[in-house]
């Protein structure tokens, strides 16, 4: 599966919900994890290859999650900025505020609903997929004067390689 990249408009689409586990959202979570693990990402989204399904992958210190539906139920008020990319926007990065816990909420492939509070790393990764879910980018959280600036950057990137 290939990971769209900024302009695709599935990433601007909020996600459906996923009705029935089925073998089908099975499969597309195991080629999700491919996607994921050949791009070296710490998660992903089912919007970034195109299917507008509410589901996420997380790897992040050594835990690994994929949730359906997944629900973003608490955020600390303690906020941190650290430099954040995305594989739908390659080659560059910002610094992003995000708060530095996050709980989020969903269901298994195997049915069962999970609760996982994430700090640090998992917390950031939780609510940059859960944007990822509603239409949103990292880009979005960045001033206009970033944003536009960044854009610019990724732009030149995507001229440089398919030149």
């Amino acid at each position: 599966m290939e990971i769209r990249t900024y302009g695709d408009p599935t990433l601007r689409r909020p996600a459906e919900p996923v009705g029935a586990i089925d073998d089908e959202i099975r499969i597309l979570c195991e080629r999700m994890v491919e996607a994921m693990l050949r791009a070296n990402g710490a998660g992903l989204a089912a919007p970034q290859i195109g299917v507008s399904k509410r589901i996420i992958i997380l790897d992040v210190d050594g835990e690994f999650h994929v949730l359906v539906n997944p629900e973003l139920i608490e955020t600390s008020d303690e906020v941190e900025e650290i430099s954040e990319g995305c594989l739908s926007v390659p080659g560059v990065d910002a610094a992003v505020g995000r708060a530095t816990r996050a709980v989020v909420e969903g269901t298994t492939l195997d049915g069962e609903t999970v609760r996982i509070e994430g700090e640090g790393m998992l917390a950031r990764a939780i609510q940059h997929e859960m944007d990822h879910l509603n239409g949103g980018l990292f880009l979005d959280r960045l001033s206009p004067a970033r944003r536009q600036s960044l854009l610019k950057e990724y732009q030149r990137l995507q001229r440089e390689e398919s030149s």
